[in-house]
């Protein structure tokens, strides 16, 4: 079996996402491609990884180096066989700490407004429920509990499944649309496709599951598409490129001066909630974070200003005032006491 061959066996059997899989292949090849295409198992391991980790921090930002020590120290142990245990010492990029891009909720309702059918129900479910995109687009009908109001998560990071709050308002937006879907699911099953592809190996055990209702995309796509894995002709989920391209564009309308994208939504979701003044810990369970301390990220918006610090600027009486042309100007003080001297 060719290398990455073997890689890409391994990485499966852990059941491992397709992004990880795309990635960690990525980094391998780059990693052979460095060392001019020479077999790692030829190769000094440490010395080679550190060169190539050094050359690569260099150019890169701290998350990609993480991901590229991830998918090499995966690959000399599972693959090869080759343990790295020195690599707990390797001076790597620090991570800088950034503060999350929130929405206020008239900036919410505005960008909701300007998108339209499905794309505005799943930026409606992002913010709701704090979802990530992934975890939105990867529903199945089953997930979806419109009579509690939840929504189950399957799956989501960490592999992780956990139960999230469903939005009242879209309970009859969401039974219009699977409706809608139902028809697109029938005309499958008149049509003789493939049922819809199956997580962690049911379809196997369970080989008629993926053409069942309760199995099938909340979103689905258009038009059937070539599974990468099996090679199967099937209906997958709306892919994350398609929703990029629609908040751009409905972005691009709103000129909201704030750079958006997708996960915007979950980090207001979280931020709207304490404001809201639900308790931390729940807020964790909804967003799925395994320590409390990702989620105190989101505490910033219980302070003001600078940790809640008042400018003195704020206790002057109007020291400034705008022109008819629009344009700020300082309006006369009168000096008095020692400032007149």
């Amino acid at each position: 079996m060719r290398l990455l061959d073997r890689l890409r066996f391994c990485i499966r059997a852990r059941h491992f996402s397709p992004r990880t899989e795309e990635a960690y292949l990525f980094w391998v090849r780059r990693y052979i491609l460095f060392h001019g295409k020479r077999h790692p198992a030829e190769l000094d391991a440490p010395a080679a990884v550190q060169t190539f980790m050094l050359a690569l921090a260099q150019k890169a930002s701290a998350s990609t180096v993480k991901q590229a020590m991830s998918a090499l120290v995966f690959f000399h142990g599972q693959v090869l066989g080759r343990e790295l245990p020195w690599i707990e010492g390797l001076v790597m990029p620090k991570r800088p700490l950034y503060r999350p891009v929130v929405l206020s909720r008239s900036e919410v309702a505005v960008l909701l407004g300007a998108m339209e059918g499905s794309w505005a129900l799943m930026a409606s479910l992002m913010y709701g429920g704090g979802l990530r995109l992934n975890e939105c687009l990867a529903l199945r009908i089953k997930d979806l509990d419109l009579e509690r109001c939840e929504i189950t998560v399957r799956q989501g990071k960490g592999r992780k499944d956990r139960l999230t709050c469903l939005p009242v308002s879209l309970v009859q937006p969401l039974r219009a649309h699977i409706d809608r879907m139902r028809r697109v699911w029938q005309g499958d099953r008149d049509n003789a496709q493939p049922g819809v592809a199956l997580p962690n190996g049911l379809e196997r055990k369970f080989p008629n599951a993926g053409k069942e209702w309760p199995w099938f995309w909340v979103f689905p796509s258009r038009r059937p598409a070539r599974d990468p894995r099996s090679g199967v002709l099937r209906r997958h989920h709306v892919y994350d490129q398609s929703f990029a391209r629609m908040l751009k564009l409905a972005l691009r309308a709103c000129e909201l001066g704030k750079r958006v994208t997708s996960h915007s939504f979950r980090h207001s979701f979280a931020t709207h909630m304490i404001e809201a003044g639900y308790d931390i810990r729940t807020v964790q369970e909804l967003l799925g974070h395994a320590d409390v301390s990702t989620t105190q990220i989101y505490t910033h918006v219980l302070n003001r200003g600078a940790h809640g610090v008042r400018s003195p600027a704020d206790a002057l009486s109007a020291p400034f005032e705008t022109s008819k042309a629009g344009a700020l100007t300082t309006r006369e003080v009168p000096a008095t006491g020692t400032d007149a001297a």
